[in-house]
């Protein structure tokens, strides 16, 4: 990684619901398009790189999708618009550049995760829950870069109480 990556309200969102230890445990792609506030559905076949695992990183391909989505033409039939050109051009390069991939000479999935053992084993999990948040904060500073501030809404934790990332870059801890 070429360098340190700031931590936003967005990441911080993005993080607790990715880690799955304050709220249910969410898919990669899944968990960044509830930090921007998307509709999760479709976010799902994202998970393990396409289900398989041999394809694109989940996160990867979610922060495509949430550039799309803010600054791609709402008509079906538009022609792409400068800012999604722009914007993605912008992403990949800084995706390449920054996101800590390990040993792996790609962003397959497989080859990411498999550096770290068992899929289901916490070294995997901690890898890629940091991976969802350098992902989140690429995908605000490209939005940010491209006019479009998304503010971070308040998500409820398993136990009842609210995280506002807005307020809190992490949950206060639980009160005795």
């Amino acid at each position: 990684m070429s360098g340190s990556t700031p931590r936003g309200p967005i990441r911080s969102k993005a993080l607790v619901l990715y880690e799955g230890v304050l709220t249910a445990h969410r898919s990669c792609g899944i968990a960044l398009a509830e930090a921007f506030d998307r509709p999760p559905a479709a976010y799902q076949s994202l998970r393990r790189g396409g289900i398989t695992g041999q394809g694109t990183c989940g996160a990867v391909v979610a922060g495509q999708l949430l550039l799309g989505e803010f600054l791609g033409d709402p008509d079906p039939t538009g022609k792409v618009t400068p800012a999604l050109r722009a914007a993605m051009t912008r992403y990949l390069a800084r995706v390449e550049a920054e996101l800590d991939r390990g040993t792996s000479p790609d962003l397959v999935c497989n080859n990411l995760t498999g550096q770290h053992g068992d899929f289901t084993g916490p070294a995997r999990h901690a890898f890629c829950t940091a991976l969802v948040g350098q992902v989140a904060q690429i995908v605000d500073d490209t939005l940010r870069e491209h006019g479009v501030a998304h503010t971070a809404t308040p998500v409820t934790l398993a136990d009842g109480r609210r995280f506002d990332p807005t307020l809190d870059l992490e949950p206060a801890p639980k009160a005795s």
